[in-house]
């Protein structure tokens, strides 16, 4: 683990989400230091991916804030001092703050590994071809993938296609990296090679929130873990202390299962 920076570069306060009647996310705060990795824990449906969603506006959060490298995300600040809705192209900006790995790979699969990589940059940030060539070559080396740069998405092993979406992710340089379960759609044996390259990724520095079930890498990397269930977070702490003496019956019971 590396050394936390100050400051907070994701601050939830208080953030509620509804789903029609269903009440996802009650209340949940948290905030995430520059350069710490947080693991989210707990049960299917105890909101951590909604949470994640909200983070970089795939969905709105319905009631609280949530700050993004202190800029309110899916809002702008007027010159009265209030709020108004961000417009499309400031969402847009806000978002290139931040990266996301999902469960499945959603990879472009008429281009290869190395378009896919490249194709952030090039259409987003308006990089030069060359330039943003250049960038995903070194980004595919990151990962383990130089050999497989021309391969298409069908050609590459699961684990490798999640790799590739990392590497996209990391193209448009994001201040933050955002992984809902990146690892649930894989082949037990091709989970370890995501995580190494997780891993590797929190030994450089980079800020991340992982919702995983791999307990193993919550401890072995994670600063701090939050189990969630039913929509709040229950227990907040240190990795080896919400893992190794949990002190919340609800998250006992959820590890001993895990186990």
């Amino acid at each position: 683990m590396t050394a936390v920076q100050a400051g907070p570069i994701m601050a939830a306060r208080e953030v509620h989400k509804f789903f029609g009647e269903i009440h996802c996310l009650r209340g949940v705060s948290l905030e995430v230091g520059r350069g710490e990795v947080t693991c989210l824990i707990g049960p299917s449906g105890s909101g951590k991916s909604t949470f994640l969603r909200c983070i970089n506006r795939l969905e709105a959060h319905d009631r609280g804030q949530l700050l993004v490298a202190g800029e309110a995300v899916g809002y702008r600040a007027c010159e009265n001092g209030g709020w108004r809705l961000a417009k499309e192209r400031e969402l847009a900006r806000q978002r290139r703050r931040v990266g996301m790995v999902f469960q499945r790979f959603n990879l472009f699969p008429h281009l290869s590994a190395l378009d896919n990589v490249m194709e952030g940059p090039r259409q987003v940030q308006r990089v030069p071809k060359e330039q943003a060539r250049e960038a995903a070559v070194a980004l595919l080396a990151r990962v383990g993938l130089q050999e497989k740069a021309n391969a298409r998405p069908a050609e590459l092993s699961g684990g490798q296609q999640q790799r590739v979406a990392i590497a996209r992710a990391l193209a448009l340089k994001p201040e933050l990296m955002l992984f809902d379960e990146p690892t649930s759609a894989l082949d037990p044996e091709l989970v370890g090679e995501v995580l190494t390259v997780m891993s590797e990724l929190a030994r450089d520095g980079m800020t991340m929130i992982v919702v995983t079930h791999e307990m193993a890498f919550a401890r072995e990397v994670a600063d701090r873990v939050a189990f969630m269930a039913d929509g709040q977070i229950v227990e907040l702490g240190a990795a080896e202390q919400v893992l190794g003496d949990p002190q919340q019956e609800r998250t006992i019971d959820f590890l001993r299962r895990v186990r």
